[in-house]
């Protein structure tokens, strides 16, 4: 497999060769602009065309942006993103510990918002560096050794985890329930693992006391396996699950001393920062979650889902709403079950593409509950 490397070369020599040990150690061809032979073309024509002859761009931004092409107005790096964007897959690392260049941080932005790369990493030493594309390389060859991932049947697996459990609406508070499914479908833990006592500690210690916190610290946490998979619960109702495929569903109250100014309008209605909170929260923890349980980077791809558990005559209300008429509110006909909104994404996305995620899936669900 050829592996284009593309960076700035004067001054960042050391990192290119880290960039190359890691591509020759696992039997590829590092494809760099220092070993092109003369040739008619200009060095531009020469890069861009042996990125498109490559199999996978391996993106490293650093510090400085480089010097502008005459013509196109853009750094050599930034034009080999835009060409291999959209046709090549980009393993994308970002240094550390550096103040960018005015221009690099508006590439820097430019890159991390693209939700079609399959990795990104921040390093600090070329040794990191050699670790991170080592690894990342590796992580690509077996999601590519274990054929296309369907996306869309992603999606579907996580909404079926929601709809298919009992759903207690009735008691209790309103609650965000997720749900986060992995491609390529394989066994992520092992039996002994997923039954380890380290692994249910460290989730416990992660969801009571990490950033964000989703379970109460007040609540003792009970943890079973069941189905194979393993279960934290507490008495509220909040649970963490992920079962041997790496899959992940949370439920997650709503009220946890979110609001200043309850009143009878907070019995009436579903407030939506609630929601896009729970929603953010989610995604946060499933992101620590997969990292613990997949290091490595098997999974390349996820299909998440949400719905609510809540009562059906619960409307919809902002908090500004709330606040203006915290003792009235609307409630709602009774409209049967809420259904699951879901999405398919690469896995990457759920770090750097929180924001349009949790809205995504937030809009469906206000428009179930506002009957729009």
């Amino acid at each position: 497999m050829k592996v284009f490397v593309s960076s700035l070369i004067g001054g960042y020599e050391a990192l290119r060769q880290a960039a190359r040990d890691a591509i020759t150690s696992l039997g590829h061809e590092p494809v760099m602009a220092e070993d092109f032979r003369a040739q008619a073309n200009s060095p531009q024509v020469a890069c861009l065309q042996a990125l498109r002859s490559a199999n996978l761009v391996a993106l490293v931004l650093v510090d400085r942006y480089g010097q502008p092409h005459s013509d196109s107005g853009i750094s050599p790096t930034h034009e080999e993103y835009l060409e291999a964007r959209g046709t090549k897959p980009i393993l994308l690392f970002v240094q550390q510990g550096v103040t960018p260049e005015p221009r690099q941080q508006d590439l820097l932005r430019e890159a991390q918002s693209w939700q079609g790369g399959l990795f990104r990493e921040g390093f600090e030493t070329a040794e990191q560096l050699r670790t991170l594309i080592t690894r990342s390389i590796h992580a690509y060859e077996l999601a590519h050794a274990s054929g296309p991932v369907d996306g869309s049947a992603l999606a579907r697996d996580a909404e079926a985890l929601l709809s298919r459990r009992e759903r207690d609406r009735a008691q209790g508070e309103p609650a965000l329930r997720f749900a986060l499914t992995c491609g390529p479908a394989r066994q992520i833990l092992r039996p002994a693992k997923l039954e380890a006592e380290k692994l249910a500690d460290a989730i416990q210690q992660r969801a009571m006391f990490g950033s964000p916190r989703i379970f109460a610290k007040e609540e003792g946490v009970e943890a079973s396996i069941n189905e194979n998979a393993l279960v934290l619960s507490q008495e509220s109702g909040a649970f963490a699950r992920i079962d041997d495929r790496g899959r992940i569903e949370l439920r997650l109250p709503l009220e946890r001393g979110s609001r200043n100014n309850r009143g009878l309008g907070s019995l009436l209605g579903v407030i939506e920062e609630s929601v896009l909170r729970e929603l953010a929260n989610a995604i946060s923890f499933s992101v620590w979650l997969l990292d613990h349980v997949d290091p490595t980077q098997r999974v390349t791809h996820v299909g998440i889902a949400a719905t609510l558990d809540a009562s059906d005559h619960l409307g919809w209300r902002t908090q500004a709403e709330q606040d203006a008429n915290p003792n009235s509110g609307t409630m709602r006909m009774f409209s049967g079950l809420d259904k699951p909104t879901s999405l398919d994404r690469v896995r990457a996305s759920l770090k750097f593409d929180t924001a349009h995620l949790v809205e995504d899936l937030m809009v469906p669900l206000r428009r179930q509950r506002k009957g729009q």
